[in-house]
């Protein structure tokens, strides 16, 4: 079976997120013969865990000792729907979408509708929905501007997402795309819970990319990728991100694959809101 029919799947049997409660399934070895169980019992003839496998197994469950303090009081709240909420024909809010009450603000311009996907470059379920998304991208209407938020559940989460926002900085969302796929062909984890050696992973990948070391360690402690790492931390937490992929249109509704009922059905949904928020 070849990597694009197991994820699919995986999509199909309703196992579409990454939950910080739940184990996941850890990102499929290159050419994978099936997809390995959730919690798969280590064996002789398989490798040690890499940093992103064990994430994956047991630091989303939020029991690590990182995980930050959350307060129900200085968040926003994800509610039933009140009596305004769209009613999109063929959707139900409450079961293919939650409105968000408050409405948060957006980071784009006026007439221009925010679709913001939280995802964790170590998720294989992020990992299956992005040909959709890809694809999406090169179809969506011009009033949607798409932007990503990594996830900042644990430490290994917050080593991509330092990767993630040093190579936009850098101009390089090749090499995002490249990140990814080697995270999760298991190549390299380019994340570790230890800061240093997550530097040292990651420069040596964008070396090996035509970065210089210098280059990418001035832009991983530039003031720019702190600040994205801050907003990443606080959306994090302002729309309750429990599993990823978890998308939010306009900062009024969320939903996911599973909500949606399957990664075409998300990005249908996506298009309506999207036009919803849109109307005159």
């Amino acid at each position: 079976m070849t990597r694009s029919l197991v994820l699919a799947a995986l999509l199909a049997l309703g196992v579409a997120a990454c939950s910080r409660q739940t184990p996941a399934p850890a990102p499929a070895a290159a050419a994978p013969a099936q997809a390995a169980p959730a919690q798969a019992p280590p064996s002789a003839a398989q490798p040690a865990e890499s940093a992103t496998q064990q994430a994956t197994a047991s630091q989303e469950s939020g029991g690590g000792t990182d995980a930050p303090e959350r307060s129900d009081t200085s968040l926003e709240q994800i509610a039933a729907p009140p009596p305004t909420a769209a009613q999109l024909p063929g959707w139900q809010p409450g079961v293919n979408y939650d409105p968000i009450v408050p409405g948060q603000p957006t980071s784009v311009s006026p007439g221009k509708v925010e679709v913001l996907e939280v995802f964790w470059l170590g998720c294989p379920h992020c990992y299956a929905l992005e040909p959709y998304v890809r694809a999406w991208l090169k179809t969506k209407p011009a009033y949607v501007e798409f932007v990503r938020v990594p996830v900042m559940w644990q430490a290994i989460h917050r080593a991509h997402a330092h990767l993630f926002y040093t190579l936009q900085a850098l101009g390089r969302p090749d090499l995002i795309e490249k990140a990814f796929d080697t995270i999760q062909h298991q190549q390299s984890p380019l994340g570790s819970a230890d800061e240093n050696e997550s530097l040292q992973m990651q420069q040596a990948f964008a070396v090996r990319n035509g970065i210089s070391a210098d280059d990418y360690k001035n832009a991983y402690n530039s003031f720019t990728v702190a600040s994205d790492l801050q907003r990443a931390e606080e959306l994090t937490q302002r729309y309750h991100v429990e599993s990823v992929p978890f998308l939010v249109v306009n900062g009024k509704y969320s939903t996911d694959v599973g909500k949606a009922g399957g990664p075409e059905k998300l990005i249908k949904l996506v298009d309506d809101l999207a036009a919803f928020e849109h109307r005159p």
